[in-house]
């Protein structure tokens, strides 16, 4: 059996309905979407997403991401994305593995298998797309096969997820994987400012204390974040405080005012306008859609 169609076909049977279904092999979950969805914002962790049937778009900032079975996507540290399933079908359904990208096991491959440095002109951003190769393929279906053969997960999973980082590791063009590796790399540093926001997007923050985060300096600091996010500090903290606005709106029925004042805003117009900047609507209109006609949230 060709190996796209068969990991198409052992998604299909363990993710029978839409939605993100996690699996028993630790660190890989499945996602199935039988019609296109409406963008939707998701933070993408460190990960590998490998599609077997349909297309899928992330946009991070204005930059879009398109990527199907012929390409796959490596998100590098914590981002906030929109993300929209854009060719998908009852027959033909979005099926995507993804993988969480273990740093620790990445950084150990690096070291024992080094690699010529790539000189790079640019700081990486934090999203890359690259081909699909056949070896990475066949050992994604031999991960995924796995689920039928639950017996042998503990021993066998570990060595294909093992082969699969040394794939993306040694490929050609994946010059992010390689700064992921690093721990010492801009990329890394940059990541350490982002958990922070992460943790603290309500709070007031100053960029000198993000800068002292990453070990950076200030100029160094502003140009990397940007190429890595795609964003200013500031307009990745407003997003983080959005995306978590919208989810209290329409999972918890917080009121507008409530869900920007909680977020850290603390004028309801400037939480107004910036919803709508990033969403289309204003804030109670945006919710109130998606409680009548929510088509889900896929990674």
């Amino acid at each position: 059996m060709n190996s796209l169609v068969e990991l198409v076909d052992i998604i299909g049977r363990h993710a029978q309905s839409d939605g993100i279904h996690s699996t028993t092999i630790a660190g890989v979950s499945l996602i199935r979407s039988a019609t296109p969805t409406m963008p939707m914002p998701v933070v993408y962790e460190p990960t590998l997403c490998l599609v077997a049937q349909g297309r899928k778009q992330a946009m991070l900032g204005t930059t879009a991401y398109v990527y199907d079975p012929a390409k796959y996507l490596i998100a590098s540290i914590d981002l906030p994305v929109m993300g929209s399933v854009i060719e998908a079908s009852e027959t033909a359904p979005y099926l995507c593995l993804a993988l969480d990208l273990d740093t620790t096991s990445l950084s150990e491959l690096a070291l024992r298998h080094p690699l010529r440095e790539e000189r790079v002109s640019a700081p990486p951003a934090g999203i890359a797309l690259n081909d699909t190769t056949p070896e990475l393929l066949d050992a994604a279906v031999r991960l995924a096969g796995l689920l039928d053969r639950p017996r042998d997960i503990e021993a066998l999973a570990p060595l294909v997820i093992r082969e699969i980082l040394y794939r993306l590791l040694t490929e050609n063009g994946n010059g992010i994987i390689r700064q992921l590796a690093q721990t010492d790399s801009r990329l890394n540093q940059i990541a350490k400012a982002i958990a922070w926001l992460r943790s603290h997007y309500n709070e007031a923050c100053r960029i000198e204390d993000l800068v002292d985060i990453a070990g950076m300096s200030r100029s160094s600091f502003h140009t990397h974040f940007k190429a890595i996010t795609s964003m200013s500090p500031l307009k990745f903290r407003n997003q983080l405080r959005l995306q978590e606005a919208r989810r209290l709106m329409v999972t918890e029925a917080v009121d507008a005012a409530e869900a920007g004042y909680r977020v850290g805003y603390e004028s309801p117009s400037q939480f107004s306008r910036d919803y709508a900047g990033l969403f289309g609507m204003p804030p109670a209109k945006d919710a109130w859609r998606l409680r009548t006609d929510i088509c889900g949230i896929w990674h």
